[in-house]
């Protein structure tokens, strides 16, 4: 069984569990503008580009710039993300176990680089080879975009390579960019489909359970 040629981490709810540190600045930022909020509408924004996710902030009632909401929200979470990085359950030892098999990995994620860079400096030096951050697609997820440059970047063709998500739009983008795309459902439910991957956790998760996805894509 071989190695995929790379794999590629989505960020919030997969590699770390910001989705509350975000859910958590919207409500304040909505509830200083006299906007009610809920952690049910929180929940609808997982996975979305930042400037989608300010736009239905708009279209709620906040009166504010896109770019003004997301530069606040980012502030936040960026803060929250400087006091303590909430990793999920078993992404650490997966993540080291994925590079120590020599695999390269490259962070997918709608989040802006300068919270993106706040998360990878608290990983182990060397964990990722590249960054593809929202703020730098022209169509955030569920577009392939994303997913696209993430295996341009190190000249792979997206079908060698495994991505990881737990969001609804992210893994529509990572299907959609041809990757061999696996789902973990975390704060959203994902639908189950013929040929879906869909794992419950990164826990106890392998180097081995990679081989033996690339092999059966490869047959």
């Amino acid at each position: 069984m071989m190695n995929p040629a790379a794999v590629l981490w989505d960020m919030d709810g997969t590699l770390v569990d910001t989705e509350p540190y975000w859910i958590r600045a919207e409500t304040e930022l909505m509830n200083a503008h006299g906007i009610d909020w809920s952690e049910e509408q929180g929940l609808e924004f997982v996975g979305n580009d930042l400037l989608t996710s300010a736009a239905m902030m708009q279209d709620a009632g906040l009166d504010l710039p896109g770019t003004v909401i997301v530069d606040t929200l980012l502030d936040k979470v960026v803060a929250k993300i400087e006091e303590a990085v909430p990793f999920r359950p078993g992404a650490l030892d997966f993540l080291d176990a994925i590079v120590t098999a020599g695999i390269p990995c490259v962070m997918v994620t709608m989040s802006y680089r300068r919270l993106a860079e706040a998360v990878i400096c608290a990983c182990p030096d060397g964990s990722f080879d590249g960054l593809i951050s929202g703020d730098e697609v022209t169509v955030g997820k569920p577009d392939p975009e994303p997913y696209l440059k993430g295996a341009a970047l190190l000249g792979l063709a997206p079908g060698a390579c495994v991505a990881l998500e737990d969001s609804k739009p992210g893994l529509a983008s990572a299907e959609a960019a041809g990757t061999i795309a696996i789902g973990i459902p975390h704060l959203v439910a994902l639908e189950e489909r013929p040929g879906r991957i869909l794992w419950s956790s990164l826990e106890g998760r392998s180097v081995a359970d990679l081989r033996e996805l690339t092999s059966r894509q490869s047959v």
